[in-house]
């Protein structure tokens, strides 16, 4: 029963992840970003090699671009051949052109 005390009164300084974001400028910017991102993810999977869709993850998506992060040489040697086509299916549609970057995870 003590704990419980200790857990209510650690609770009550605390803010749920929702609230965290609403209260959070930069939290919530930084969300829309990665919301965004996986939605460009999702716009060009198809386009990928089955071999490739598990490798690829979407990155970070800033002002001057997109990022796909691929696991190693090979595989960005590959993502970099479909670019044309992997920009074209991002561009459809969209107002402003971002371009893809391609980074192996880990650098």
């Amino acid at each position: 029963m003590a704990n419980d005390g200790l857990r209510r009164q650690a609770a009550v300084g605390t803010l749920s992840l929702g609230a965290a974001l609403d209260q959070s400028a930069p939290l919530a910017t930084l969300l829309q970003r990665l919301q965004a991102s996986r939605a460009h993810f999702e716009r060009i999977r198809a386009l990928l090699p089955e071999g490739l869709r598990d490798a690829v993850q979407p990155g970070p998506l800033d002002d001057t671009g997109w990022t796909l992060l691929v696991p190693g040489g090979p595989a960005a040697a590959k993502l970099r051949q479909l670019l044309p086509d992997l920009q074209a299916a991002l561009d459809q549609g969209q107002a402003v052109s971002l371009p893809i970057r391609i980074r192996i995870r880990g650098r």
